[in-house]
């Protein structure tokens, strides 16, 4: 193989999304409240940056940040700021495409890795970025392993690509249908995401034609899982993980699974009964059922999912309740249980801004009475795994079904 270690990147927006995908990942990559085409992930600033950057390279991570949306004339002013913040925090790199981040990145030395919204699909173009100064491009999505494998050949800079999560319908995202429709840019982050939306199309009679469902434009998600070996060997640098907004347990079941599948590679026993593992365990993370994008040719029908909702995992998480207080010396936490109750052996995840915990329901009591299950409106102490924080949220995993 071409490229038997390559680095693992996954998408996070605040401090609970590091901790859940610190133990797999090499790096992660997140945006500031400003320039991202997440503008809905604002729990970042530039005040804060210097801190969530210390605190990624604490757990020995690199640290990418994405300065990728549109820039219009009146936000230069933005750029100037981000960059000074970017350089002053210590990021490893700024990912962005626009020429204006480029040449500011540039002229503080900052490594720039280019977007994917620059829609990088020959090697003059690689060779163009990499002699403006890039030391890496995010290929784009639309691209065969085939096409991949050559521009590799006859460049020397780092390719990046997608190998998991959310596909776009537009080309490399340059999408207008949200701008379109509601007045809201995906470009510069503020997608409605209309391609999930319930369609109909009526003809010119007035007759709603009949579809295979009601989702006519959503595409299933990316995953590569199964097809690692072949990654490799198309010579690409990096696995880059889509997910920004996702919750912190996706982050971390994706995170594992692919970290599990690139050292099988490297260690010789990548089989198909491990990689039939990592489908069901990222199948039960949300997900809008799976595809191979464009690695293997043209998506056709079969890569949509027109008769599914926005999630087609068969578990879900809701919302139990609250974490009023925590003890650390009993190893436990005083939660109100608002939505539902809690029973012995039940999978729930603890989650806040600087939060992630995944474990089972070991311990219940309620004024020092063991319980073996807890009803809602219920106050009382549960056994925890690690440290949770006041008004950290509670979650239950389950079955759809």
């Amino acid at each position: 193989m071409r490229n038997s270690k390559p680095e693992l990147i996954l998408g996070i927006r605040n401090l609970s999304g590091l901790e859940a995908c610190s133990k797999y990942a090499d790096a992660v990559y997140f945006s500031t409240d400003r320039l991202s085409l997440r503008a809905k992930a604002k729990e970042i600033t530039l005040e804060t940056l210097s801190d969530f950057v210390s605190e990624v390279k604490a757990r020995g991570l690199r640290a990418y940040l994405a300065v990728n949306s549109t820039v219009n004339e009146e936000r230069l002013g933005d750029v100037s700021d981000i960059i000074v913040a970017a350089s002053t925090a210590g990021v490893d790199a700024v990912i962005t495409w626009d020429p204006a981040v480029i040449l500011r990145a540039r002229k503080t030395g900052l490594r720039i890795h280019i977007s994917t919204q620059a829609n990088i699909t020959n090697h003059e173009t690689a060779n163009f970025y990499k002699d403006l100064g890039a030391e890496r491009i995010v290929l784009s999505r639309e691209l065969s392993l085939e096409e991949i494998w050559k521009i590799s050949q006859q460049t020397e800079i780092e390719i990046e690509t997608f190998v998991h999560g959310a596909m776009c319908m537009a080309v490399s995202g340059r999408c207008h249908l949200s701008a379109y429709i509601l007045g809201k840019s995906g470009n510069c982050g503020e997608c409605t995401q209309p391609c999930r939306w319930g369609w109909e199309l009526h003809g010119e009679n007035g007759l709603v034609a009949a579809s295979l469902g009601k989702y006519l434009l959503s595409a299933k998600d990316l995953c590569m899982i199964g097809h690692i070996p072949e990654l490799l060997e198309a010579g690409i640098t990096a696995f880059k993980v889509e997910g920004r907004l996702r919750d912190p347990g996706y982050l971390e079941a994706v995170s594992r699974c692919y970290r599990e599948a690139i050292d099988a590679c490297r260690e010789g026993n990548y089989t198909a009964e491990k990689i039939e593992d990592w489908r069901r365990e990222l199948a039960s993370v949300y997900n809008r059922g799976f595809s191979t994008g464009f690695y293997f040719g043209v998506p056709g029908l079969e890569d949509f999912s027109p008769e599914k909702d926005m999630n087609a995992s068969e578990k879900q998480r809701r919302a139990v309740g609250i974490v009023e207080n925590y003890y650390p010396k009993q190893q436990a936490a005083a939660v109100r249980l608002l939505e539902e109750g809690l029973a012995i052996g039940d999978e729930i995840i603890i989650e806040g801004s600087t939060t992630y915990l995944r474990q089972k329901v070991s311990s219940l009591k309620k004024k020092g009475k063991v319980l073996e299950k807890a009803e809602k409106g219920d106050t009382v102490g549960l056994a925890v795994d690690g440290q949770v924080r006041e008004n950290d949220r509670i979650f239950i995993i389950q079955l759809k079904y």
